[in-house]
């Protein structure tokens, strides 16, 4: 078993934020194919208040409910100077190195099943590249 912590905006549907973008391609099929296979999500998000309850909710709307929120575990109860930072084994989050590598290349890394779809993927030079047009 995981401990997984997920990013929302950018990540699990399109950066819109403060509103909420589209799922994106295969982001709740694979979470929750990773919930199956008994891993431990945690929602990882700058949301707080009522911007984070509306992310939680739409996730549950659309089959995910995550292990904890912003948080190790869900009875942990942190005081205002003590960090967020989480103990988990892997975070899947649009700010990484590179940017995201699409849910298809997730599920390829983390799922116990190779997958049978590939998203293209751009290299860094073909995204900046894009950037400059």
């Amino acid at each position: 078993m995981l401990k997984i912590a997920v990013d929302f905006d950018g990540t699990i549907v399109e950066d819109r934020y403060p509103s909420i973008g589209k799922p994106q391609l295969f982001a709740f099929e694979t979470l929750k194919a990773l919930q199956q296979q008994q891993h431990q999500l945690i929602l990882w998000t700058v949301r707080e208040g009522k911007a984070l309850q509306e992310a939680v909710d739409f996730c549950k709307k659309h089959g995910v409910e995550f292990y904890a929120v912003n948080k190790n575990f869900p009875e942990e109860e942190l005081e205002p100077e003590q960090s967020r930072k989480l103990n988990v084994d892997y975070f899947i989050d649009d700010r990484n190195i590179g940017g995201f590598l699409g849910w298809s290349r997730v599920w390829e890394l983390l799922g116990n099943n190779p997958v049978e779809y590939t998203l293209p993927k751009k290299s860094f030079w073909e995204k900046l590249k894009d950037l400059m047009r």
